[in-house]
């Protein structure tokens, strides 16, 4: 059966079934309150915790259908190499303008408040010289689209999102509702989440943008203290559930039902977040005291720091990025390797770079 978008029921102010959604508000909010602690804990969470970003992307852009794993967008990035699959390629880079869209959208929202301003420009980057590049980047559709199975009509569609006519007072309307007093401001991104998906504005990537005003908003409403929040591994590890929770606003007006599980998705993910950002956390300390004890060098620091960020690199990228002089920075790889912190994954050939990893940053990343 196709389910049509549910005119007239946003923003939906009765039926929320508050009594069942109470018991779950303070137990998801401090579990997020305990992730942000993690994140002031940490010297430059936006450094360290680079790779969780790119997790993200990852598993974002996977449940839209890309293959790219952790592993390959880290070496496309540090190392150069990418997979012999045109295929994978093209998943590869629409990972990287996730995050590239990402940072624009957290650039943008240091000067305005989050709007469709910000996610049209996002939507730009996110299409830039991809599969959806010609879909209209940064522009509303002006056509129909449906949901469903490749190749279907609209009447064999899961789901037809709003007319494209009505599209532009809809945004608008959602807009509003971001800046709006709000009970409970979990429970309004829970709302603002889901009519974005139902509204779909855009011919492509909209459930990308769509996760991606999860941190975005968490991060405006001051919960936590920047845009570092993965989301889609819940969502990922059952799309079935994620999907028809969605399909349930419009097929049932079951908005108390998705708010419930997004509500259950926010703390778990907290609580999973958390628990990575310490593992990291907890590894930069352990190796900065064996390099403290061990690496007899003032660019020591500065190169922990920047293989945190980059955990899969050439060697002729940090001898060129850091300012090293190219000596000290030979030294510094080699004692890093001694100390099994480093290891080489990709051997030196003719005039091809060695690349090196960093195991246990990629093994909690991957875990």
């Amino acid at each position: 059966m196709t389910v049509y978008y549910h005119y007239g029921d946003f923003p939906p102010d009765h039926g929320l079934e508050w009594s069942n959604l109470i018991p779950l508000l303070g137990p998801t909010a401090a579990a997020i309150a305990r992730y942000d602690g993690i994140l002031g804990a940490i010297p430059n969470p936006f450094l360290l915790l680079t790779p969780l970003t790119i997790q993200e992307a990852v598993l974002s852009s996977r449940i839209e259908g890309t293959q790219a794993t952790v592993l390959e967008v880290l070496e496309s990035g540090g190392a150069g190499t990418v997979p012999d699959s045109a295929g994978r390629q093209l998943d590869i880079q629409e990972v990287w303008n996730y995050i590239k869209a990402m940072q624009k959208a957290e650039e943008l929202l240091e000067q305005y408040p989050l709007s469709q301003r910000v996610i049209r420009e996002a939507h730009s980057v996110l299409l830039q010289g991809v599969r959806g590049h010609g879909k209209s980047p940064g522009q509303y559709r002006r056509i129909p689209n449906w949901i469903g199975p490749p190749n279907c009509k609209m009447n064999e569609a899961r789901f037809v999102p709003i007319e494209a006519q009505k599209l532009d007072d809809a945004m608008s309307e959602w807009e509003k509702y971001i800046h709006r007093e709000h009970p409970d401001r979990l429970v309004q991104l829970a709302i603002l989440h889901a009519e974005f998906e139902s509204l779909h504005p855009f011919l492509d990537g909209n459930g990308r943008l769509g996760r991606m005003l999860i941190p975005l908003f968490l991060w405006q409403q001051n919960f936590i203290q920047g845009p570092i929040f993965n989301i889609s591994s819940y969502f990922e590890a059952d799309r079935d559930a994620y999907y028809d929770g969605l399909l349930s606003v419009s097929k049932d007006g079951n908005w108390a039902g998705w708010i419930k599980y997004f509500l259950e998705a926010l703390g778990k993910q907290a609580e999973y977040n958390y628990h990575k950002a310490r593992s990291i956390f907890e590894l930069y300390e352990q190796t900065g005291e064996a390099v403290a004890q061990n690496v007899r060098s003032q660019y020591a620091v500065l190169a922990l720091g920047w293989i945190f960020k980059n955990p899969v690199f050439k060697t002729s990228s940090f001898k060129n990025s850091q300012g090293i002089p190219r000596a000290s920075a030979h030294r510094v790889l080699s004692a890093f390797e001694d100390l099994g912190i480093l290891a080489k994954h990709a051997q030196t050939r003719g005039n091809v770079s060695a690349v090196y990893a960093f195991p246990k940053l990629i093994e909690i990343i991957q875990g």
